[in-house]
């Protein structure tokens, strides 16, 4: 039973995003990022565990989605809106689209929040990242 934030054993995982469908991965990233996995799971606890994901620009999505799915933004200024396909922001920056999804599956709250900091995105198969981690099973 976990009474303090000192009792939490987090553990690093590690994601490889090659050939996987990008909403289906953010659910399981999502869910181990916020700890829901966890036997003694507590929703009012951040529980949850470290994400490194790699190959990001590899990720698939089902249907017609690169060219419909479109992010907006706002640059704060009037008729300041932009927006991009998913096709261009893979293109661009393939971070972006993966944790954009992750984020949209996480709670909106206070340890949701802290927990999409413990998320870290690589485009590429190298990371900077020098800590023992295990496999996520997707």
């Amino acid at each position: 039973m976990v009474k303090t934030k000192k009792d939490i054993k987090r553990e690093w995982y590690i994601v490889d995003a090659k050939g996987q469908i990008l909403g289906r991965l953010a659910t399981k990233v999502a869910s181990t990022l916020y700890g829901k996995g966890k036997k003694n799971f507590m929703p009012n606890i951040d529980m949850g565990d470290y994400v490194v994901l790699i190959n990001a620009k590899d990720v698939k999505v089902t249907g017609r989605k690169m060219e419909n799915k479109i992010y907006w933004r706002h640059t704060g200024y009037p008729g300041g809106i932009r927006k991009k396909t998913l096709k261009e922001i893979l293109r661009t920056k393939p971070e972006e689209a993966v944790k954009k999804a992750v984020k949209g599956m996480l709670p909106k709250n206070k340890i949701a929040r802290e927990a999409f900091k413990r998320l870290r995105v690589f485009a590429g198969e190298s990371h900077n990242i020098k800590k023992e981690m295990k496999e996520l099973k997707l």
